[in-house]
């Protein structure tokens, strides 16, 4: 039975990655923000499109550029490399699948996106407060990311990671997060500023493990049947303990790092045209987008 549902769940993981450029921004995904978080003072968020990202705020991530500027947010596209200067006037910088190649099947794809020098100049811009959302989902993804994060002690599983008891029936690699399974934990971004912000249910779509440094705050636990291997047809092995979303300070700033990327877009896929992100049904991933940022910009505080 185990091994049926591996090979269903990589017959599904290879149909995303096949499909890869038939995904694109979900047209008809609502954006509005009934009651915006900022009126005045509207920070400054800067997205990162200088590093062959996938997910740029015009292509498939437009949809949640297009929530969070319905929020209150400015945001500009950067295309120049991170150094004091091109991160200076910033709140919020958002990194959304950068890779080292041009395309994710080119070679050289899961080699570093970001020079040594870069990764110094955004842990420091951090530490004197600036607020990072680092996104970096399954294979080739999280090579490509993994010594920006290392900056911030976080550990990347760099493979596919999937889950046999906690993901939608019959597809093992639509992992859910709840409150109910227990796996949605307790911290301000899933709690929000009040009960109509509360999150109850997060999906996510494939991604790779995420492991933070002692003192890191885990928002999405993997669960014990979490299973994470190098390929989509390899042998998985436990990532127990392991987490998709971790929130972590660093010196004056903030850090969000998300283990998979759709969670946040509001994408359809394939000739079925299937739904993958914020416009899901069933999930609170709109209200998460929105709860994470608030965290990021200091409206939401720890208790």
């Amino acid at each position: 039975m185990i091994l049926r549902l591996l090979a269903v769940a990589s017959l599904l993981i290879t149909v995303v990655l096949t499909s890869s450029a038939q995904q694109m921004a979900d047209p008809e995904f609502n954006t509005s923000v009934v009651n915006p978080a900022y009126t005045k003072n509207f920070p400054r968020v800067l997205f990162d499109e200088a590093h062959n990202n996938f997910h740029t705020s015009t292509g498939r991530y437009k949809p949640f550029a297009d929530l969070i500027t319905n929020d209150g947010y400015r945001v500009i596209a950067n295309r120049q490399t991170f150094n004091e200067k091109s991160l200076g006037t910033f709140k919020v910088l958002i990194i959304a699948n950068a890779l080292g190649a041009e395309e994710m099947d080119d070679e050289g794809a899961d080699h570093p996106a970001f020079t040594d020098q870069e990764c110094d100049a955004v842990r420091d811009w951090v530490r004197a407060g600036g607020n990072l959302l680092l996104i970096a989902d399954h294979a080739p993804f999280g090579s490509a990311a993994e010594n920006l994060a290392s900056r911030f002690g976080v550990k990347m599983s760099k493979g596919f990671t999937v889950d046999l008891q906690n993901s939608e029936t019959g597809n093992a690699s639509l992992l859910i997060f709840s409150r109910e399974n227990k796996l949605l934990l307790d911290h301000p971004i899933t709690n929000g500023r009040n009960a109509a912000e509360r999150l109850s249910r997060v999906l996510t779509f494939t991604g790779q493990s995420l492991k933070g440094p002692p003192g890191t705050a885990v928002i999405l636990q993997l669960g014990d049947s979490a299973l994470d291997a190098p390929g989509p047809t390899s042998r998985g092995v436990s990532v127990a303990g392991w987490a998709q979303g971790i929130a972590l300070k660093e010196g004056k700033g903030r850090v969000v790092i998300l283990g998979e990327a759709a969670m946040l877009s509001a994408q359809i896929a394939g000739p079925s045209k299937f739904k993958m992100g914020m416009n899901y049904p069933g999930t609170d991933n709109k209200q998460f987008a929105l709860n994470l940022m608030h965290w990021l910009s200091g409206l939401l505080r720890e208790r």
